[in-house]
């Protein structure tokens, strides 16, 4: 997807994902480290987007004109880098095109960031409460939470988008992954599940904000919410037909997919 708007942040002290117990192994097969630099190829993030997210969107196919890197993944690797958090905000501000050498870091207040080497900002994250550093806790969060976030569309959008007569433009869709946020009652002995609560749409012209609040469950027991907002534009009047041909595309891409991994 693409990412949203852009705001400041304190100093940071950057990171070297080899030297983080909890990074070592965790979606390790998703990166490459270059020195001090993560550095995602198309390939890699187009594997994650299919094969941990179930996210087939074309855009993170590795020969699209207009590629970024999965949202998802740069969440992923905040939580096996810096660990999971009681509370946690992030905030998507660039698009990550291919092969962008990026840098994890951590301001002196805590918050954290995603840069490239000229100093372009794609992720900002704070966070507050307690924190976990346990791998098999992060990696059953993060792979139960991106498995949630990869059902965008059409399980998510396609019906507010139906509910409210709108639709991205079918020629060119743009949705962009603006933020999401969660809070846990606890971290300890975590086995979560994510249901959707509810889903809005708010649609203002040409744009329409979509809010996605989730329930997050430890063996079936309520133990925290968050929300997701995506932001959709180049909205037009709904067609059935239109829509109907771009949820085909979605699953023949699956099933190409599956195929392939077979």
């Amino acid at each position: 997807m693409f990412y949203g708007i852009m705001r400041h942040v304190s100093p940071q002290s950057t990171f070297d994902f080899n030297v983080k117990q909890t990074a070592n192994a965790m979606f390790q097969e998703f990166y490459t480290q270059r020195g001090e630099y993560v550095v995602i190829s198309a390939e890699q993030a187009s594997h994650f987007a299919k094969g941990v997210a179930g996210d087939y969107n074309p855009i993170h196919n590795p020969d699209a004109r207009r590629f970024c890197v999965p949202g998802d993944l740069l969440f992923a690797l905040v939580l096996a880098k810096f660990g999971l958090s009681r509370h946690m905000e992030f905030r998507f501000t660039n698009m990550v095109g291919a092969d962008t050498p990026l840098v994890f870091s951590e301001a002196d207040n805590g918050e954290l960031e995603v840069r490239d080497e000229g100093g372009k900002c794609y992720l900002q994250v704070t966070r507050r409460g307690e924190s976990t550093y346990d791998a098999a806790v992060i990696e059953a969060f993060a792979r139960c939470y991106v498995a949630f976030s990869g059902k965008n569309f059409p399980h998510y959008l396609k019906p507010l988008m139906e509910e409210h007569g709108v639709m991205f433009n079918p020629k060119r869709p743009l949705v962009i992954y603006d933020s999401m946020g969660f809070s846990l009652e606890r971290l300890d002995g975590m086995s979560p599940g994510l249901t959707l609560n509810h889903s809005s749409l708010d649609v203002q012209g040409k744009r329409a904000d979509a809010l996605l609040e989730f329930a997050i469950q430890s063996d079936g027991e309520p133990v925290g919410m968050g929300s997701k907002k995506l932001v959709v534009s180049g909205l037009c009047d709904y067609d059935c037909e239109e829509m109907a041909a771009i949820v085909d595309e979605f699953y023949r891409l699956k099933a190409a997919y599956l195929a392939s991994v077979d």
